[in-house]
């Protein structure tokens, strides 16, 4: 199936979840995770109007940059080594695994203006996942204030691959009161607006718990047939 056809579909989603809790869905943003598709793919869904696409290496990116360029915005979602900020810090728009001190403190160096930055938070706490416990989240969020080129715009977590509606639920609601949590302190630097949450199976869910942010793979890009 075509991107512009899957997107139809996801949108006529977005929209069906927004109007179930009230939100208006302009404040959903939708990216498309291209990790695992063709530059090609990548392309075709440039062309159907798709704004934001997300990648996970930093290979994957500037293979697609180089045909691309900016004409998406360019979020990195994967786990960021280190010693590759340097390689994408001036193509991508967002960051949304921002886990450590160390990273923080080398995009800090290498920026040449603020980046937006979500941290990631493991709220489902299973080992196999990446990010931040809830618990020390708000701490490290505090340790970044001397970074001048830190933005924390907001947090971003990956749920538990279940069928239960209830633990998804409960995993996206979780990230979305201790958002709110961040957002009262007013920390200058870190507004904390947007929440990077569902996935494929899950994103209406995620919707309805107050997802800013959305990445869809494989129901969006995922290969022809």
């Amino acid at each position: 199936m075509k991107v512009a056809a899957k997107l139809e579909h996801i949108t006529e989603q977005i929209i069906e979840a927004c109007r179930k809790v009230n939100r208006k869905p302009e404040e959903v943003k939708l990216i498309a995770v291209t990790k695992y598709v063709s530059i090609e793919r990548a392309t075709e869904a440039v062309e159907a109007g798709i704004l934001n696409l997300g990648e996970n290496r930093d290979e994957g990116l500037l293979s697609k940059w180089e045909v691309l360029g900016d004409k998406p915005k360019w979020h990195f979602i994967g786990t960021l080594q280190t010693r590759k900020v340097k390689n994408v810090i001036d193509k991508i728009e967002y960051i949304h695994s921002l886990d450590r001190f160390s990273l923080a403190q080398e995009i800090n160096k290498r920026a040449v203006k603020p980046v937006k930055c979500l941290v990631q938070v493991n709220i489902s706490q299973e080992e196999s996942k990446h990010g931040l416990t809830p618990q020390v989240a708000i701490e490290f969020i505090k340790q970044l204030q001397p970074l001048e080129n830190i933005r924390v715009e907001g947090l971003m977590t990956m749920a538990p691959l279940t069928e239960d509606d209830s633990v998804l639920r409960n995993c996206f609601r979780g990230l979305r009161q201790l958002r709110n949590q961040i957002k009262e302190l007013q920390l200058e630097y870190a507004p904390c607006n947007e929440l990077s949450m569902g996935m494929s199976n899950d994103f209406t869910i995620a919707i309805e718990e107050g997802a800013t942010m959305v990445r869809i793979g494989t129901a969006l890009v995922g290969e022809d047939g």
